[in-house]
């Protein structure tokens, strides 16, 4: 019958697609990732209040810090290991609720950041042929995350990445 295992021939094996942006480009794996504790509420001995949380949120995102620093902030000086957990949501969702939220989402700020400083480079080094084909691969990476946020709608329409104006979106 054919549930009957054929002795010499093996299943073939489904090699599932990556969905991870970073590896995109590149051969590496990069499985190591940060473990976030189990228990999803506040340590017994934090003492702060969820406002208090906000409040400092908000007053670092005034100073212009970026929803990944201000969680480096809160958890290495002020000992909030994961703000969600205390206040309930997440950094980016306060800034949002208190319209603070950066116009550009952060993992494309910091694309185009990469792209703009490789084409400075490249006008000093024009030779440098694996960073323009490097440059070539940012670039394709920032389109291709900029039509995933015009479609959940977290970029206008009419949003366009140009290498032109680029360094004035991340000034």
């Amino acid at each position: 019958s054919a549930d009957e295992e054929m002795p010499g021939v093996s299943a073939p094996s489904v090699v599932a697609p990556s969905l991870n942006m970073g590896r995109l480009h590149g051969p590496g794996k990069g499985i190591s990732s940060s473990a976030l504790p189990y228990k999803r509420t506040a340590p017994s001995w934090f003492n702060k209040k969820a406002s208090e949380i906000e409040d400092s949120v908000a007053k670092f995102a005034r100073r212009g810090l970026r929803p990944s620093q201000i969680g480096v902030i809160l958890r290495d000086s002020h000992g909030v290991a994961q703000v969600k957990a205390v206040t309930g949501a997440k950094i980016l969702r306060l800034l949002k609720r208190r319209g603070l939220a950066p116009e550009l989402p952060e993992d494309l700020y910091h694309l185009i950041k990469k792209a703009v400083s490789v084409r400075k480079h490249l006008e000093s080094n024009r030779k440098d042929k694996d960073s323009k084909f490097r440059l070539i691969l940012i670039e394709s990476r920032i389109h291709r995350l900029a039509r995933y946020y015009k479609r959940t709608r977290q970029l206008t329409p009419n949003w366009k990445y140009d290498s032109a104006t680029a360094s004035t979106l991340v000034a």
